[in-house]
């Protein structure tokens, strides 16, 4: 599925791979209790973010394509196929084409993309940046270059050579192998209308996206917020956080930038339509879909 919109003289596209209930909600956020749950069950349930068949989190994996007047840039590469994600049966030698069919359906191909920004290298956010090509993994976008976060980069190599993570073995390696990325701090700009902003916590040097020329129109927020309920609980974290504390200081101080403004946020995991603007909700906030 892909959904397109304008931000000023941008061009944005969302190319959804998957929206579907996905785990349960104390497993996802440790810190969850059930009178907060219970407390926000039914607006959760209305906004689709809450399955109340099965009272899993709604969650969505999608990539942005930016279009600016310079570049055609992908933010954050979803999933991806053939690989072992054991762990995530509904992941694990995943063999679709719902992504590739999304690009097609707004005019593109791999070979349009120009720069693949990775907001942060989990395995959910770098999975099409490689493809399996005769038994190899080879980068997915021949023409692209692959922007990951220096100090991201690093943290993630130390943690590989400890222990072997497969997503980095199989999406980020092979990248690295075939010299197509380019390490950069997370506070790069890439031109006048695409900025990185480090927001640090759910990794130790996790970025957002601004967009818009002179002014920020938009955010793309990666993961510093994971579903709706993060927003009128700030301080309540995901269980893959590397720094809890920071990851609950980055997203409060985003909140605070960006409620009550004009600044259109266009998250990582949202249910559709994934795009919202925040509002005050007592001492957290409230999020309105746009």
């Amino acid at each position: 599925m892909s959904i397109t919109f304008k931000v000023g003289d941008l061009t944005v596209h969302r190319i959804v791979e998957m929206e579907i209930p996905f785990t349960d909600p104390y497993e996802f956020f440790p810190g969850l209790t059930p009178a907060a749950l219970e407390a926000n069950r039914l607006w959760m349930q209305e906004a689709g973010a809450l399955d109340p068949a099965t009272g899993k989190l709604v969650l969505c994996f999608q990539s942005y394509v930016v279009r600016t007047p310079h570049h055609t840039i992908l933010v954050d590469s979803c999933v991806g196929n053939d690989k072992d994600r054991t762990t995530r049966p509904v992941w694990h030698q995943k063999k679709d084409d719902a992504f590739l069919r999304g690009l097609a359906a707004v005019g593109l191909s791999v070979g349009d993309i120009d720069m693949v920004m990775c907001t942060h290298l989990h395995v959910d956010h770098v999975g099409w940046n490689t493809k399996l090509e005769n038994g190899r993994w080879v980068p997915t976008f021949p023409r692209a270059r692959y922007l990951f976060s220096d100090r991201e980069y690093a943290y993630w190599t130390e943690q590989n050579a400890k222990t072997p993570i497969a997503c980095i073995e199989d999406s980020v390696v092979p990248i690295m192998e075939a010299k197509r990325a380019d390490l950069v701090s997370s506070s790069h700009a890439v031109d006048d209308h695409v900025r990185l902003i480090p927001t640090p916590g759910h990794t130790p040097d996790h970025f957002a996206v601004e967009l818009g020329r002179g002014e920020t129109a938009a955010i793309l927020t990666g993961d510093l917020i994971h579903s709706p309920l993060q927003a009128r609980y700030p301080e309540l974290s995901m269980r893959a956080d590397t720094d809890p504390e920071q990851g609950s200081a980055t997203r409060r101080s985003f909140l605070e930038r960006v409620c009550e403004g004009r600044t259109l946020c266009c998250t990582a995991h949202f249910p559709s339509p994934s795009l919202a603007r925040f509002t005050r909700w007592g001492g957290g906030f409230r999020c309105e879909p746009a």
